[in-house]
């Protein structure tokens, strides 16, 4: 092989024996610079002229000169042409991943990073937590008080300035089954899947891949998407191979090796996990299927975990790959670390799946958001808070209250419902002020602390009956959470064979829904909502269509909901069968050859970064199916 005067840094990729014409037993190993030398080439270095080696950089570690079945006596191998194909992509992993790339961080002096208020407002162009509150009735007789009365907190996320607009850099661990059921095509899809992925990482962002079947396999280092990164990532994944079992708990423990060894990193950070199958190392199936019994809080290493406060090292997104895998055990896994669980029921959707995803976790524009909230009057009290799966917290008298919410992508909206206790107003109040909201995040771009100060939620105090109508985002939000809570009752009655049970829970909640005023006044939300609901009821009413697809189409709905952050599933009328619906009017049946179902209420969920990924995506596969049109239609005249 050509000798080469690189400097670059030097790594071990051990060779496959026999991997290319005329080099039986002859090992290749390949260099971070990308040449590749003969174990020959290797051993001769020392006595090179001056002592110099085929390429100057230092090694990271020094390649096995013997192969697995020579001897010492043996002499050493003649060094002959190279290969012609690439040798087998498995490279040795060291004991500790500490050799992720360097992230790519613009300096801030001292004082910018302890700048906080107005003054970081004004230096990120304004852009901040938009707070708002909306009292579910405008007014409350003077006379009169109440003990739930609704309050919402609306907090939305500052949107993307434009194309030049700095974002955070991503750190990004896939964790992808390669066991024997994803042989074929689906492994095929797979490839092209995570070349979307890459195609679309920019190069301040960083990707690991990580590959487990009967074990697990960290191919690439945390390495930077430069042009060398990508071409690294993409050789990793055209080493895929299928065979084996399913060993997710392994593959997981090996992701938080990654994210919790890497001695640099990005503002923020995930990893996306692809199973088809059920594991069968870590939590073996007790109870039946769908693992009732089953403790798959074991498949979670205790460091991405979220911890009491809600706090996390990096949400694990999962996604369950076609029909046959354990959607109890992906849900729990995305819910321990604050991620969701996409349910790909459709094969070829995978791409847009990822699509949807990465859409998201490239526009992170708020981190560590906390909704505080304090009662004003000094008779309101807080009595409770639907948050989903956000933690919350009211003080023991009810006088104050907060929701830790986290992260937030650009544009991402929160909702949380507030109960006060209301008192009877004095005769001299004309209105109550009830609560003063604020919060508190740092912001991604700049890496920043701030805090925003909302309007207090005032309602208004008349003489006499008052007749106002319902604040339509009150009932809105209020209709949604009576409806996952359904759901979740409905999911728990099929699961120990309830099923009319089940089918009647989601009946009742469909029939709440469409009565709502805002369903009757054409509220896209809750018209939708409707329809998810709908759905669920026929994938739950017997145990073969519950067994099949209920389960991940109902656990997929509730992770969505809980967070209030879109998930991939895929709403086929009826239940069974027929062409998959697209809701909402992203995408027509003719503009995408695969529907990716954001299903029901989902659909709100939904942020611009999302669908333009999803666009690029719908045009990515088109473009593909164009250049591979003329190689099918030869095929077919053969």
């Amino acid at each position: 092989m050509e000798s080469s005067s690189c400097h670059g840094d030097t790594r071990r990729s051990r060779g496959r024996s026999g991997g290319g014409r005329g080099t039986s037993g002859q090992a290749v190993f390949t260099a971070e610079c990308s040449h590749q030398f003969h174990s020959r080439g290797v051993s001769d270095s020392g006595s090179a002229p001056n002592g110099r080696p085929p390429s100057s950089a230092r090694w990271r570690e020094l390649p096995s000169l013997r192969s697995k079945n020579s001897s010492p006596r043996q002499p050493p191998p003649v060094a002959l042409a190279a290969p012609t194909t690439q040798p087998f992509f498995r490279p040795m992993e060291p004991r500790v991943f500490d050799d992720d790339d360097p992230v790519d961080r613009t300096p801030r002096s001292m004082r910018e990073d302890q700048h906080r208020g107005a003054g970081a407002e004004e230096a990120s162009g304004g852009r901040a937590v938009a707070l708002a509150t909306h009292c579910e009735y405008s007014a409350l007789a003077r006379d009169a008080s109440a003990d739930d009365f609704a309050v919402l907190v609306h907090a939305r996320a500052p949107g993307i300035a434009g194309a030049a607009a700095p974002r955070a850099p991503l750190d990004l661990v896939t964790v992808l089954d390669v066991s024997g059921s994803m042989v074929g095509t689906k492994l095929a899809l797979l490839k092209q899947a995570m070349g979307f992925v890459i195609d679309n990482l920019g190069p301040r962002d960083r990707l690991c891949v990580v590959s487990f079947s009967s074990g697990a396999c960290r191919l690439m280092r945390l390495a930077r998407m430069s042009d060398a990164g990508k071409a690294l990532a993409r050789r990793a994944v055209e080493s895929l191979k299928a065979g084996g079992g399913t060993n997710i708990g392994e593959a997981l423990r090996r992701a938080a090796k990654v994210i919790d060894e890497r001695m640099h990193r990005n503002a923020v950070a995930s990893v996306v996990l692809l199973s088809d199958g059920q594991d069968t190392y870590t939590v073996p199936r007790r109870g039946g299927y769908g693992g009732r019994d089953s403790n798959y809080d074991a498949l979670v290493p205790p460091s991405l975990a979220l911890d009491g406060d809600g706090r996390r090292s990096a949400p694990v997104h999962t996604f369950g790959f076609g029909t046959d895998h354990d959607a109890a055990a992906m849900h729990t896994i995305a819910e321990a670390t604050g991620g969701t669980f996409s349910f790909i029921e459709d094969e070829a959707a995978i791409q847009d799946a990822f699509a949807q995803c990465i859409g998201g976790l490239l526009s992170v524009s708020v981190q560590e958001l906390r909704v505080d909230i304090a009662c004003v009057h000094p008779g309101v009290r807080v009595r409770a808070i639907k948050s989903g799966s956000y933690a919350s917290r009211v003080d023991a008298d009810g006088r104050a209250a907060s929701v830790d919410v986290g992260e937030l992508y650009a544009d991402e909206e929160r909702r949380l419902l507030l109960f006060l206790h209301v008192p009877r107003a004095c005769a001299a109040n004309d209105a109550t002020r009830l609560v003063r909201v604020a919060c508190a995040y740092r912001d991604t771009a700049t890496g920043r602390g701030r805090s925003v100060a909302g309007e207090d939620a005032v309602v208004l105090r008349p003489c006499g009956a008052v007749n106002t109508g319902r604040s339509v985002e009150v009932e809105r939000e209020r209709v949604r959470a009576e409806a996952t809570d359904g759901i979740a009752a409905a999911r728990a009655a099929a699961e120990r064979g309830a099923h009319a049970e089940a089918v009647e829970i989601l009946r009742s909640r469909q029939r709440s829904v469409a009565r709502s005023a805002a369903a009757r006044a054409g509220d896209s939300t809750c018209l939708a909502l409707s329809g998810e609901l709908r759905e669920m009821r026929a994938r739950v009413a017997d145990r073969q269509r519950y067994d099949l697809s209920g389960r991940a189409y109902v656990l997929a709905g509730l992770s969505s909901h809980a967070q209030q952050r879109a998930t991939s599933r895929q709403m086929v009328s009826g239940g069974g069968g027929g062409e998959a619906e697209t809701l909402g009017g992203a995408w027509t049946a003719e503009e995408s050859s695969v529907a990716l179902a954001t299903a029901g209420a989902t659909t709100s969920y939904m942020t611009p970064a999302m669908l333009d990924m999803l666009d690029r995506s719908r045009r990515s596969r088109e473009l593909l199916q164009r250049r591979q049109q003329p190689t099918q239609e030869r095929r077919r005249t053969f």
